[in-house]
């Protein structure tokens, strides 16, 4: 099992040093280090904790290693994504000090009214199939809830691609062309009117392509992978499908005049709630998934915890289930605690249509503890209403 380690912020420890020390350091050790001099090292949360519960004020973290089972260094996946985070939140304080150019898209044949007519259907989709999320985007200025359901139709249309009627067709050279279709967009030439929407949406506001791409990579995941060994891989699995909504989503929603956070920060609670939903829907979907024959829980957690994919595949709850199921529920809503912090550093009108994907998804980890943890025949819901899409907010019917 990998042993994942956060060095904070101070001058001193080499990696090289910290990681010979490998193997020897229990959590009480890492957060109690006397070390004047030294970096602390500090389990992120692929051991149930963020480096800012340890103290920190926010989530600075400078780097984050696994050791693997032959001693050897390797970056983590939460150092990956964290790594896009500072990359998107330094693009967005760039472009807000440079106004966006109006390149609307040109090498669409619109008729008057075009666009018009391609947000109204973008709001009618994100309407019809996320009642709750749409209710809350009315709230937001014309033009935020607009962007907002443009980019709501085009995660709707990705994930439907592998998740939707005809996912059995859906090769991962479909995949590529969706992919090159998506460049095609950002540089102003949409294939049909919700590409129009979209890539009109991106002339108005500084959202960068790698969430979308990144997107598209969590599909390709779905097509070639049905187990994942441990918290590392499942966190960027959901990054891939969930955690990336939120990162589109910050430039639209923009970040409060009045707050004092960083921008970093700021991306990072957007990302800790896709993260969250995405746990949340996967707890939630254990028996449907195990049906298709998936299981997105941590393998090496389950044989932990004396389990197996065969006791995922009878679906008997069981005392060794349900206490498996208490710790995967805490992780899901640490994730939501620490997006949660983030969400009234959004603008004030902006905030609405996330509050509504917290508080709905976060009552499904209440329904699945009232359910006795029978997560395989009974599905936990909540209200009557979907809720949306990702970070933005996940379907809940």
């Amino acid at each position: 099992m990998a042993i994942i380690l956060v060095r904070a912020a101070s001058p001193g420890l080499s990696a090289a040093d910290s990681i010979s020390h490998q193997g020897t350091l229990q959590c009480s050790t890492l957060l109690k280090t006397k070390r004047p001099a030294a970096r602390r090292w500090m389990p992120c949360s692929l051991l149930g904790l963020h480096p800012w519960e340890a103290g920190r004020p926010s989530p600075a973290v400078y780097s984050s290693l696994a050791v693997n089972p032959a001693g050897e260094a390797v970056v983590s996946s939460e150092q990956k994504v964290y790594d896009v985070v500072l990359k998107q939140a330094a693009l967005l304080k760039r472009q807000l000090r440079t106004p966006v150019l109006d390149a609307r898209p040109q090498d669409m044949d619109m008729p008057r009214n075009g666009l018009k007519e391609a947000y109204d259907r973008c709001g009618e989709i994100c309407e019809e199939y996320a009642k709750t999320f749409y209710l809350g985007t009315m709230l937001m200025t014309e033009e935020r809830r607009r962007a907002i359901w443009a980019i709501y139709v085009w995660c709707r249309r990705t994930d439907e691609l592998v998740d939707g009627p005809n996912a059995n067709y859906i090769t991962p050279t479909a995949l590529d062309r969706w992919e090159k279709r998506l460049e095609d967009l950002f540089a102003g030439r949409p294939y049909d009117m919700l590409d129009a929407a979209l890539s009109d949406t991106i002339s108005k506001f500084p959202i960068d392509i790698q969430p979308f791409r990144d997107m598209i990579e969590g599909m390709r995941s779905d097509l070639r992978k049905t187990r994942y060994n441990n918290f590392d891989e499942l966190y960027m699995y959901c990054y891939y499908v969930a955690g990336t909504v939120g990162l589109m989503s910050v430039p639209v929603m923009g970040i409060a005049t009045e707050s004092k956070a960083t921008t970093e920060s700021v991306y990072s609670a957007a990302l800790a709630l896709g993260i969250a939903n995405q746990l949340t829907n996967i707890l939630r979907d254990v028996g449907e998934d195990a049906r298709r024959g998936r299981i997105y829980l941590p393998q090496d957690e389950l044989a932990q915890a004396g389990l197996s994919d065969e006791d995922i595949f009878k679906g008997v709850v069981t005392n060794r289930w349900r206490n498996f199921m208490k710790r995967q529920i805490k992780r899901a809503r640490m994730f939501f605690e620490e997006a949660e912090r983030g969400v009234n550093e959004l603008s004030q009108a902006s905030r609405w249509p996330v509050w509504a994907s917290l508080l709905l998804y976060r009552q499904i980890l209440d329904e699945i503890e009232a359910n006795d943890y029978n997560n395989f025949t009974k599905r936990a819901y909540v209200g009557t209403h979907g809720s949306g899409c990702g970070s933005l907010c996940p379907s809940v019917a």
